[in-house]
């Protein structure tokens, strides 16, 4: 028993007009097959997708805060003019610079157009066969906690562990990476992108939920009323849902 991360969750006022950015930045299409805008590779709809992670737009009537999500995607690049090239695209598409006290990086920090952060990282050998999203990146205070957390929550294996970061991919190498990230700060406010995680074929959401519950996850009521999936937060307090099978 384990879970697979299938989406991320990304939280807007105009999901569409959201969800139409991020497909265009990633070279992806955007699917509306009910309230919420699904992006994932190009193609048809292929849920879930064998190998990506996508993202899924969810309309919400509340705006976002100026407070640093602590969730957000790396994008990758293949060499010095494609990171320039995708910079000036991005900006050209709605993306705004953002100052999040990175200093002086190779990368460059962007917000799409409801100010969500992003990263689109210089070029580096690791991130060459993940596709157009890098890896999904995780704020915390203890990435050795994390680990031992969502090692155990999710089917992906982990890579790297240290004080400062912690790094798991899917157990066969493909797709982006999911990473943890020593930062200052604790959260603060309700989390603006969060993961979407769902059971293998056979499993039952509600035995993974309280599976997860044993393991540190708490419940998390967002107001979501009588839904299909689980609203956790893991012991840091990052929110995630573990979704039903279709």
């Amino acid at each position: 028993m384990a879970l697979r991360p299938v989406q991320v969750n990304v939280k807007a006022l105009d999901s569409r007009a959201v969800g139409r950015f991020w497909a265009e930045a990633l070279g992806w299409s955007a699917y509306s097959p009910g309230v919420t805008t699904y992006v994932g590779p190009a193609g048809g709809l292929v849920w879930p997708d064998p190998v990506f992670v996508g993202i899924d737009v969810v309309p919400v009537p509340q705006p976002g805060t100026a407070t640093k999500n602590r969730v957000h995607l790396d994008l990758a690049t293949t060499s010095a003019a494609h990171h320039a090239e995708s910079v000036a695209r991005l900006r050209a598409l709605g993306a705004t610079p953002v100052d999040v006290g990175q200093g002086a990086v190779p990368w460059t920090v962007l917000a799409d157009p409801e100010g969500n952060e992003f990263c689109v990282l210089e070029p580096r050998d690791v991130y060459r066969d993940t596709g157009p999203v890098a890896a999904v990146v995780v704020d915390c205070a203890d990435p050795r906690a994390m680990a031992g957390f969502w090692g155990e929550a999710i089917d992906w294996t982990l890579h790297e562990v240290t004080d400062d970061r912690a790094v798991m991919r899917s157990a066969g190498g493909v797709g982006p990476f999911l990473e943890f990230l020593r930062t200052p700060g604790a959260k603060s406010v309700p989390d603006r992108v969060h993961l979407d995680l769902l059971p293998r074929p056979g499993d039952d959401s509600a035995a993974e939920a309280a599976r997860l519950r044993a393991l540190g996850a708490t419940d998390l009521d967002l107001g979501q009323g009588d839904v299909t999936w689980t609203c956790l937060a893991d012991p840091e307090g990052h929110e995630f849902c573990v979704l039903a099978p279709s």
